[in-house]
């Protein structure tokens, strides 16, 4: 994740950082933590580490849900612009792939 306004609750943790990929878990301890504002510099891959739901600011004025499975990765191309939310009563985190080259 780049351009990140440092506003968000969620507590991120670098496990890789190289000249190709960052690999970053993002924690939630609590419904409502968040990432705070920020815009993809990079392509990315997630794979939640569990089943439940996230909510997504999209700047808008517009929240969604987008529902996750445990281990089921999706893809998102760079430049996406958001606040990502913890929408469950548990904590939950998620691993955030980016490929910087």
């Amino acid at each position: 994740m780049c351009s990140n306004d440092n506003t968000g609750t969620a507590q991120p943790t670098v496990f890789i950082e190289n000249q190709r990929t960052r690999v970053t878990e993002w924690r939630f301890a609590r419904r409502g933590d968040n990432t705070g504002w920020h815009r993809h510099d990079y392509d990315y891959v997630v794979v939640p580490l569990f089943d439940g739901h996230l909510e997504i600011d999209l700047g808008n004025g517009e929240r969604v849900i987008a529902p996750v499975k445990n281990g089921v990765p999706y893809y998102r191309d760079l430049g996406v612009e958001h606040d990502v939310f913890n929408g469950n009563d548990f904590e939950c985190a998620f691993i955030e792939v980016e490929f910087l080259k």
